[in-house]
């Protein structure tokens, strides 16, 4: 088969052109040591805003999804079985992209990388809102889950690059606010525009999403060595054998991702906290207007309720393991999966159709879920170290997502065939099973640096 063509102009293949496009920013004259510490700062706040702006606003081109079911349902058709398959493909799909991409996140511009992403998300939430037949709703939805696994890893390598494993945690709980805020927003959103018209869900969050990576591209940076600073701490990675030094990335795939129990313990535990998760994301507006008399609008505040409920959890859970655990993650997690549980079987037995206490309980369970989901990334980075904290959490969310066979598919076939009341109980024991693969990780370390030196972020 011939290759393509070379570009006229540059003599070099496209192929080529996207390499050049992808790759890093080179280094940038070196800032003058004393005007260092000022610029680390800016660059610190700006990176740690605009990524919880960008992957706030990925949110709105994947989660728009859930509340505009309903109305789909009854427009067009399209079964609950249906509806699931949709979310389990775009899942597993979205799995798969974030883990295979987390390899070239570690290696790629973090700032190309994130906004192609979500330009290619708004092009294909717009696809999929001129669509009504099935076949064509469900393959749009399963290529806009690929474009959303760019999301992630350009976040964890910014993350990774920009602050040390000492501040990680604490700075890695704050980002994850940025999964409330879109999730809870795109739902209180989408709760007003699908009584409207459903299509509205799709075609409003998508022009909001090229206003972002428009911002994304003006804000982001890669390294702190594209901008004249040098690399933030200065610990270095364990090889192997034990000895420091600067290994070659395929060792350290080796050795901190691949080749470490915990991240794999991590990664199982990360499929049944992402079963409730989405379980309550995806199908908590049917939940409450089918199940327990709900209008759409009212549900859509609800469930916004269960991701808001989850900032709180998430820095708080960030709070307790640098406070009390010296930053070893897991061991939160265990404690938080534990009361999730107790919070999902009480939500299934005791809530009726009480409105108040149906929006307490999904409250306490979104605060209790996304402790866990926002560790696990955190555990799993500083466990790989920076070089190759995207593709453990590639890794760990391949597994997350990889659990919509259970949430999406799954839950909608068990609840089209036994009800609602079986699908509940089935997610109390989801919660236990992630609460057990927690705990056989708990002797853990904190991170994967042999010998970190104290915190630098401040270049004090």
């Amino acid at each position: 088969m011939p290759s393509a063509p070379p570009d006229n102009r540059t003599g070099k293949t496209p192929f080529a052109l996207v390499a050049k496009a992808f790759a890093p920013d080179p280094a940038a004259p070196p800032v003058a040591p004393e005007n260092a510490a000022h610029s680390l700062r800016f660059w610190q706040r700006r990176v740690l805003v605009s990524t919880i702006i960008g992957y706030a606003v990925y949110y709105f081109v994947r989660k728009n999804l859930g509340i505009a079911m309903p109305a789909m349902e009854q427009e067009l058709g399209i079964g609950k079985a249906q509806l699931g398959l949709f979310l389990t493909l775009h899942g597993v799909l979205y799995g798969v992209s974030k883990f295979a991409n987390g390899f070239l996140g570690d290696r790629c511009n973090a700032r190309v990388f994130m906004v192609a992403g979500l330009a290619a998300s708004a092009g294909f939430n717009i696809l999929f809102g001129l669509n009504s037949a099935a076949v064509a709703l469900g393959l749009f939805w399963l290529l806009n889950g690929w474009v959303q696994g760019m999301g992630f890893p350009p976040c964890a390598r910014l993350l990774t690059h920009w602050f040390t494993p000492q501040k990680l945690v604490t700075r890695m709980a704050v980002w994850n606010i940025s999964h409330t805020i879109g999730g809870g927003l795109i739902l209180i959103l989408c709760g007003y525009l699908v009584v409207v018209d459903w299509r509205l869900c799709f075609y409003v969050p998508a022009g909001i999403a090229v206003v972002c990576a428009l911002y994304l591209w003006k804000t982001l940076p890669d390294t702190p060595a594209s901008v004249g600073l040098p690399e933030v701490g200065q610990a270095t990675v364990k090889t192997t054998a034990g000895t420091p030094g600067a290994p070659g990335f395929a060792e350290i795939l080796k050795s901190h991702v691949f080749g470490n129990k915990y991240i794999w313990m991590l990664a199982l535990a990360n499929f049944f906290v992402y079963t409730i998760r989405y379980a309550v994301l995806d199908w908590g507006p049917s939940l409450l207007t089918q199940a327990k008399g709900v209008a759409i609008t009212h549900a859509g505040w609800m469930v916004a309720g269960f991701e808001l409920s989850g900032l709180a959890g998430t820095l708080f859970a960030g709070w307790l393991a640098d406070r009390f655990f010296g930053g070893r993650c897991i061991r939160v997690c265990v404690l938080y999966m534990a009361l999730a549980a107790v919070a999902t079987l009480l939500f299934w037995r005791c809530a009726g159709d009480s409105k108040l206490l149906n929006t307490v309980l999904l409250g306490v369970i979104g605060f209790l879920i996304y402790g866990p989901q926002s560790l696990v990334g955190t555990a799993a980075a500083n466990l790989a170290t920076k070089h190759a904290a995207a593709t453990a959490i590639g890794l760990t969310g391949l597994f997350g997502y990889a659990s919509t066979v259970l949430s999406g598919w799954g839950l909608g076939a068990l609840v089209a065939g036994w009800g609602w009341d079986a699908g509940f109980a089935g997610l109390g024991v989801a919660a236990l099973l992630g609460a057990a693969l927690f705990a056989i990780a708990w002797p853990a370390r904190a991170h994967g640096y042999q010998n970190p030196e104290p915190d630098r972020d401040d270049m004090r």
